[in-house]
């Protein structure tokens, strides 16, 4: 009987307290679970539960208030870094945060974006870009790769008549007000370490209110790429990364 029973010592992995019982709405092997768990084990070990407010999107993430057990608020579509801008006003002593998709962020809310961006926001924006509409059917996206398929653009991304995918993560690290930018992935061990310890690090930042921090996190969609989770992760891999390559973007001086 007692070999049966596994020490607490002997645990790799406990849930955060922080992630509730809800079943998640997200497709299996999407990285939107892990990324959300990154976030809420970063506040449970913050110990800053009760200090911390989230603003949900709309999209994939629409019902991510949830599944995280602190004080969230929905935003209209697009509006997330607005309406964080006002709590993070009224409550400049709670730690405010936005978790956004790339349709949500980088074509609806892009004026909210690149203005809470310059303004310096002492905000933390969590941004999961996997190239494409995930919710509504698949449809190209701001991020979509060139010759990327979508059901919008069932021949791939044409640029010449479509237009280039819009590197936004790139774009804010250039405005004044953005104080640490990074990019990551959460497709691996080693890359949710990395992923996690970049949003620590952006949490942190609020300490120190000396602007926003901005974490993308370049995810797969195996159901809009029509592909298998393992099959949507090697295609990360050998296409998402080469056009958005991970690493820290911007990181200011006293923190390099």
């Amino acid at each position: 009987m007692g070999e049966n029973i596994i020490k607490e010592e002997n645990l790799v992995y406990k849930k955060t307290s922080l992630l509730t019982e809800k079943a998640l709405s997200y497709c299996p092997g999407c990285g939107h679970g892990t990324a959300h768990r990154l976030v809420l084990e970063t506040i449970e070990e913050m110990g800053i539960q009760a200090d911390t407010i989230g603003i949900a999107p709309v999209g994939c993430s629409v019902l991510a208030y949830e599944f995280m057990d602190i004080d969230m608020q929905q935003a209209a579509h697009g509006r997330a870094p607005a309406v964080a801008t006002a709590v993070k006003r009224l409550w400049p002593n709670k730690f405010v945060f936005t978790y956004q998709g790339d349709g949500d962020l980088a074509a609806i809310g892009t004026a909210e974006t690149i203005h809470a961006c310059n303004r310096g926001e002492n905000i933390v924006i969590i941004f999961i870009n996997n190239g494409i509409y995930g919710m509504t059917g698949g449809q190209m996206a701001p991020t979509t790769l060139p010759g990327m398929k979508a059901s919008t653009c069932p021949y791939g991304r044409d640029v010449e008549s479509m237009g280039n995918p819009l590197k936004i993560t790139e774009l804010v690290a250039q405005l004044p007000g953005t104080y640490f930018v990074t990019r990551q992935a959460v497709h691996t061990p080693a890359a949710v370490r990395r992923a996690k310890k970049a949003i620590r690090k952006a949490f942190e930042n609020q300490k120190l209110n000396k602007g926003l921090s901005f974490v993308e996190i370049v995810s797969n969609c195996n159901s809009g790429w029509k592909m298998t989770p393992v099959q949507s992760n090697k295609w990360m891999e050998e296409n998402m990364f080469p056009f958005y390559p991970l690493g820290d973007i911007k990181v200011p001086a006293e923190q390099k």
